[in-house]
């Protein structure tokens, strides 16, 4: 699989993607909004010749106004034949990668934590994600400090607009 950012040219691949890998979920709308705002994001996709077989985002923020040196990973989508494959796995680690050269110094998601800790996601307490999660989603609130860099203060952690919907934060 080959990794590279997004382009233009991928969206239609990326808007057909999530439908398949959420058949529950509509995650179209928020990828929509969160590539067509001026946030500083980065957008990976992971394809086998021509055809997309993953795509993820990371959303940049903090919680001092203005400094932009966390990032949310997510959402992560990866095509339903290609799942269990390791796909979803190489995006995140290219992703990580690619943030610790930039000086990003700490990692957010809210996810699975039989999952991200694969990654050695930990459980977040200090700082908070922009919307309250239900209780018994706290451990699914995790960050990744980056080698070489200091965690984030204790605080909300601020991201585009378009994750301020509390909707995205719970059931």
């Amino acid at each position: 699989m080959i990794i590279r950012e997004t382009t233009p040219g991928d969206m239609a691949q990326i808007m057909a993607l999530y439908p398949q890998a959420f058949p529950e979920e509509d995650l179209t709308q928020l990828v929509t909004r969160l590539l067509a705002c001026d946030a500083q994001l980065l957008s990976l996709a992971g394809f086998q010749g021509d055809t997309l077989m993953a795509h993820l985002l990371f959303s940049f923020g903090d919680t001092q106004p203005g400094l932009q040196r966390g990032a949310l990973l997510g959402p992560l989508a990866v095509a339903p034949p290609q799942q269990k494959q390791g796909r979803g796995s190489q995006l995140v680690r290219a992703g990580l990668d690619q943030l610790a050269a930039i000086g990003i110094a700490q990692v957010f998601v809210l996810g699975d934590p039989a999952y991200y800790r694969r990654f050695e996601f930990m459980p977040e307490r200090d700082v908070m994600p922009p919307c309250p999660v239900p209780d018994a989603w706290a451990d699914a609130w995790q960050s990744l400090v980056l080698a070489q860099q200091a965690p984030l203060q204790a605080g909300t952690l601020s991201l585009p607009a378009p994750w301020m919907d509390p909707a995205l934060w719970g059931p």
